[in-house]
């Protein structure tokens, strides 16, 4: 059978004399595993070993997606689903691994394609060689991963398994043929994808070294865009000229960033996810900027900074501001093992409720406010949320054992209470109009209570000027 190439419709066409040709010559490849195996392989097997132990006798396919079309002929830059790279630490495209009944695992690869034979690593542009990278031969990506590796064409699916869905089609496809051929399907998928989330609830030793990498990242990725205010003011896509000097950092120093940051400058902060990120700075203005830098290993932090962009607070922006991290204060004090996922919110909400209320905005009382939910007029979404290998992390999860369940040592959060008021609102003063305030950190739960990982960078009102005016 002829390969299948992936080649753009005005490449030029190769002679059998080019094809002999290219097939010749080459010098031996050195082993790409030199440097031993990745750092994850050890804690990968223990949670592979676990999968296996909540589905006994089973087969578990679990695929690391595919290549995406950007445009025409051009993809996205590859990115693995989150319970791939949990599972493996690889991070190739178009790759199964599957847990077999017996307990086995096997990662099913592409490796790269010899140059004796074909004409994959020269013509295809998806996956050859000169035009993708080398990916790992079968022995170099056994040595990486410390698990068995196959060809990704001896992959037989078809006998019936549970499978991660929505990754990968043509693995759904092969699955599902195998399972109407033996009778009705239940839901055993559905509850392998929860499983897959859930087991990422709490953090091991590894994880939480890699996020807090991340997080110390993101916070150097902040000082730089403090930094570099003075030439983003002379722009008129000041949000995006800040956006591209985070950018460079989380290139720098990680795989990329975890999520599109959101820059927004005056009444944008207003906007929950700006990202267009194309407006001009006002020197009078608050600046919001949430980002966070994903590691080459995928874990991402997620921290967001207001700030002024004169360097100090007017009179208004800073009791908006105070407000905000009281009520953030308030959420981190509840967060301790055994405490409910949602006390935390519910607490940042209530100090909210009592500044509105103390400003005249609201006339209910705190109680029947937080019953009626009046109060999410000027702060619309929950406090926080998990934090992980996606930035909206473990979000298969059962609510029973994610958010209306308790806290465990390990598990990695985010705080971000916030005020957000609309430019036409007009409920309120005219000087709050306009104003959008959210205070974001990143934070792990110990025996203790919880460690603040993102404390490199400061929160209250008076250290945000201090830290400005050393920057600046």
């Amino acid at each position: 059978m002829a390969e299948a190439l992936n080649i753009g419709s005005h490449d030029l066409p190769v002679t059998d004399d080019l094809a002999a040709f290219m097939r010749t010559g080459w010098a031996p490849q050195e082993a790409g595993a030199q440097a031993g195996p990745r750092p994850i392989a050890p804690w990968a097997a223990k949670r592979r070993a676990a999968l296996a132990q909540r589905f006994p006798g089973e087969r578990l396919v679990i695929p690391a997606g595919t290549l995406k079309v950007r445009s025409n002929d051009s993809d996205y830059r590859f990115r693995p689903h989150s319970a791939y790279s949990y599972l493996t630490g690889a991070g190739e495209s178009d790759d199964v691994l599957v847990i077999e009944p017996s307990g086995e695992a096997v990662l099913y690869v592409r490796p790269r394609a010899p140059r004796e034979e074909g004409q994959e690593f020269y013509r295809d542009r998806r996956y050859g060689e000169f035009w993708a990278g080398p990916r790992p031969d079968l022995a170099e990506a056994a040595a990486l991963y410390q698990v068995e590796c196959a060809h990704i064409r001896d992959l037989e699916l078809g006998r019936p398994a549970r499978v991660l869905r929505g990754v990968d089609a043509s693995v759904d496809a092969a699955v599902d043929a195998a399972v109407d051929a033996a009778g009705p399907r239940g839901d055993g998928d559905a509850e392998l994808e929860s499983f897959l989330a859930e087991m990422r609830l709490v953090k091991d030793e590894w994880e939480v070294g890699e996020l807090q990498s991340a997080v110390d990242a993101t916070a150097r990725g902040f000082e730089d865009v403090v930094r570099a205010l003075p030439q983003a003011f002379g722009h008129p896509r000041g949000e995006r000229y800040l956006e591209g000097v985070f950018g460079l950092r989380a290139r720098l120093e990680g795989n990329a960033t975890g999520y599109d940051s959101i820059v927004a400058a005056g009444a944008h902060a207003c906007v929950l996810h700006w990202i267009r990120n194309d407006g001009a700075l006002g020197r009078g203005d608050l600046l919001l900027m949430d980002a966070g830098v994903e590691s080459d290993t995928l874990y991402t932090a997620d921290v967001t900074r207001t700030f002024p962009l004169s360097g100090r607070f007017s009179g208004v922006q800073r009791q908006a501001y105070e407000l905000v991290h009281q009520a953030q204060e308030a959420a981190i004090a509840t967060l301790r093992p055994g405490a409910r996922f949602r006390d935390f919110h519910l607490a940042a909400m209530r100090v909210i409720c009592e500044g509105l209320r103390d400003w005249g905005l609201l006339k209910q009382s705190v109680d029947t406010l937080m019953e009626t939910g009046l109060y999410r007029r000027y702060t619309l979404c929950s406090s926080g949320h998990m934090l992980g290998l996606d930035v909206h992390d473990c979000a298969r999860s059962r609510a029973e054992v994610y958010l209306d369940g308790v806290l465990e040592e390990g598990n990695v959060l985010t705080v971000e209470p916030g005020l957000y008021f609309q430019p036409d609102d007009l409920t309120l003063p005219e000087e709050l109009r306009g104003i959008g305030i959210r205070i974001e950190d990143d934070l792990v739960i110990t025996a203790g209570g919880a460690r603040l990982m993102s404390d490199a960078l400061p929160r209250d009102p008076d250290g945000i000027e201090s830290w400005m005016g050393a920057l600046l």
